[in-house]
């Protein structure tokens, strides 16, 4: 039988079981024995990794070259404006080349803020500086490809947190928990 754990990984823990340098590792939330992590979520991002212990599932979610649409919800220093959604639209250069288009928009915190816990430790505030939120959906997997991609249009991110991969979400899943199903 083939399980699959959807687990809300939280800020700080790296992707991986055994502890790196003093990191929290999946080791301190997960006590099954032969899951694997499907893909990854660099320690400064949240939210949804998949896990499981079908060889050929793994390799299905997390190979770039089968396109999963992943999406993200990031909170951004500044309010971008049109023509930066649009440049995350058609694919943003980087120094390891053109991104592939994605989907963006800008989405309102009402919408999302009654799905979404409060990050330890929260994002630095600054009084001057407004914030926004962009929903982000990607079918590649660059390194930090995310933020990249936010700073390349002017527009750091402060928060990142990936809300599904493909139909599989992190929705009503508590950071540090995980639900497990049966495929």
């Amino acid at each position: 039988m083939t399980d699959l754990y959807l687990f809300n990984k939280p800020f700080g823990v790296i992707s991986q079981f055994t502890e790196l340098d003093g990191a929290i590792s999946l080791a301190n939330f997960i006590q099954v024995a032969g899951i694997y992590p499907a893909g990854r979520l660099d320690k400064d991002s949240e939210g949804l990794l998949l896990l499981t212990n079908n060889g050929s599932l793994q390799h299905k979610i997390s190979n770039p070259k089968n396109k999963m649409e992943k999406t993200y919800w990031v909170q951004v220093e500044g309010v971008p404006d049109q023509k930066a959604i649009q440049q995350l639209e058609q694919g943003v250069k980087l120094k390891d080349g053109l991104t592939l288009p994605a989907k963006a928009r800008l989405i309102d915190a009402d919408e999302i803020l009654p799905q979404l816990w409060p990050r330890i430790p929260p994002i630095r505030y600054r009084a001057k500086i407004p914030t926004c939120w962009i929903e982000l959906k990607i079918k590649q997997g660059k390194n930090r490809q995310v933020r990249r991609m936010t700073a390349a249009v002017g527009y750091p991110t402060l928060r990142l947190v990936r809300y599904a991969i493909g139909e599989w979400t992190v929705k009503n899943i508590a950071p540090g928990q995980y639900k497990k199903l049966s495929l």
